[in-house]
């Protein structure tokens, strides 16, 4: 167990999310109250501007800047928005420079993202929140992405954001100060269910849909886990042991919808998650979501969401 107070540097990137940015710092601020002595010191770090804010409006002074010359035993970068669009070189190269040191550096929510892009996940098991999650995989295509609320792997750990890092921070406490100690913190906030590190990010399709038959759930596993290559309704009800008709008749009763309609769905949701998350050309989303051409693409997209494309990306 660690006995002298670690120093957690929290390197924060404008719109970060206020809710994961608490789950990190509070475990460490109860950890000090309970323990009834210093165990944690944390510093706030900006990319850029010296008060940060938040996607809320909330606002938080940093009085480092990414690159000064600093002393961290954990750094942790916290962003939300659209981290792919990250691009300050100062930071991405004081993120190689610390890693080729060997501090231990991890990402919340959007956070894990800024460390691909820093080149410092390569070799790495990696989760990101799933917003984020189809840009991550369309842009860096050699990281080992997982779906995890939480991973630490080495001396990184990337947490995909919201109430996670409460999670995380447990693990944390637990390795550094033992399970007790970790275990009140987790009490003293009523989280009283501690989640594993691999526990799903969100919920089931059962949930989600509001639906409880095994058949449906099947079919739908099937096609959010083929948004590129759509399976053929028939394909489809072979695997789930159904015919064509069956398969209509179900979608029609429990969800209102068609197969094909609502399998489009499916393929525009995640082409909208890339057009804001992502830089890949738009007739590059619209071939990798299934759509036979950019034109196509553009207007089923029009009918769904109101906008074109190009407009939701801008």
């Amino acid at each position: 167990m660690t006995s002298s107070p670690q120093t957690v540097g929290l390197l924060l990137v404008p719109g970060f999310a206020l809710m994961s940015y608490a789950s990190v710092v509070e475990p460490l601020r109860a950890a000090n109250l309970l323990a009834g002595k210093e165990l944690y010191r944390w510093i706030h770090i900006t990319p850029g501007p010296a008060i940060v804010m938040a996607s809320c409006g909330a606002t938080v002074p940093c009085p480092v800047k990414a690159g000064d010359t600093v002393k961290l035993d954990l750094l942790l970068v916290c962003a939300g928005g659209n981290p792919t669009a990250f691009r300050d070189r100062t930071t991405l190269q004081w993120l190689k420079t610390l890693a080729g040191r060997g501090l231990r550096i991890g990402g919340v929510s959007g956070g894990p993202v800024i460390l691909a892009r820093a080149g410092i996940m390569d070799g790495y098991h990696m989760t990101v929140h799933w917003e984020h999650a189809p840009a991550v995989a369309e842009g860096f295509p050699n990281i080992m992405l997982t779906r995890s609320i939480y991973i630490v792997d080495r001396n990184r750990l990337t947490c995909a954001g919201g109430t996670a890092p409460l999670d995380m921070m447990h693990a944390l406490i637990a390795e550094q100060h033992g399970p007790e100690l970790a275990r009140k913190v987790s009490d003293w906030f009523m989280h009283t269910d501690i989640r594993p590190a691999q526990s799903a990010q969100r919920a089931s399709l059962t949930e989600r849909y509001g639906v409880h038959d095994d058949r449906l759930t099947a079919a739908l596993e099937l096609m959010e886990s083929h948004p590129g290559e759509p399976l053929k309704r028939s394909e489809t009800a072979r695997r789930i042991g159904l015919s064509t008709r069956q398969l209509d008749r179900l979608f029609s009763e429990k969800l209102g919808a068609s197969y094909a309609g609502h399998y489009r769905q499916i393929r525009l949701e995640r082409a909208r998650d890339l057009l804001r998350q992502s830089a890949v050309p738009i007739t590059e989303i619209a071939l990798g979501c299934g759509f036979s051409s950019a034109s196509h693409f553009s207007r089923a997209y029009r009918e769904a969401f109101g906008v074109t494309p190009a407009s939701e990306r801008r």
